[in-house]
């Protein structure tokens, strides 16, 4: 298990570890997450070529638009759909997609800012 971030203290779910099988928040095992300020939501992303609008529903249904979403591509980083980061970005929102470890690594020091993101973490395997 490697730790992502010891020290982040922000409100919310916080990405402890980056373990084998998944991503450890609090003391649950997540292969893949949506993380919103508030929760952490298992989630069976599709492939990453095939993400779209629909697949984040739990992280764009909230009332409070995100001023980002960060998007965890897996192992390396991979760019996104491109009709998925027009319709975001149609909504107000950002992306920014990085390999899952540093996408885990982001949403705690943004968190620990108190920053407004949302978070989709493909599996690191």
């Amino acid at each position: 298990m490697q730790d992502i971030l010891a020290d982040a203290a922000g409100p919310g779910p916080v990405v402890g570890a980056l373990a084998p099988g998944g991503f450890r928040i609090e003391d649950r095992l997540y292969p893949a997450v949506l993380l919103t300020p508030d929760r952490a939501i298992a989630w069976e992303p599709p492939a990453l070529a095939a993400l779209g609008e629909g697949d984040l529903r739990p992280l764009l249904d909230g009332e409070h638009p995100y001023e980002f979403l960060l998007i965890g591509t897996g192992p390396s980083l991979v760019r996104p759909p491109r009709a998925l980061v027009r319709g975001l970005d149609a909504r107000g929102i950002g992306v920014e997609a990085m390999d899952s470890r540093a996408a885990a690594r982001a949403w705690g020091v943004l968190r620990a800012e108190d920053r407004w993101i949302g978070a989709a973490l493909f599996p690191h395997r």
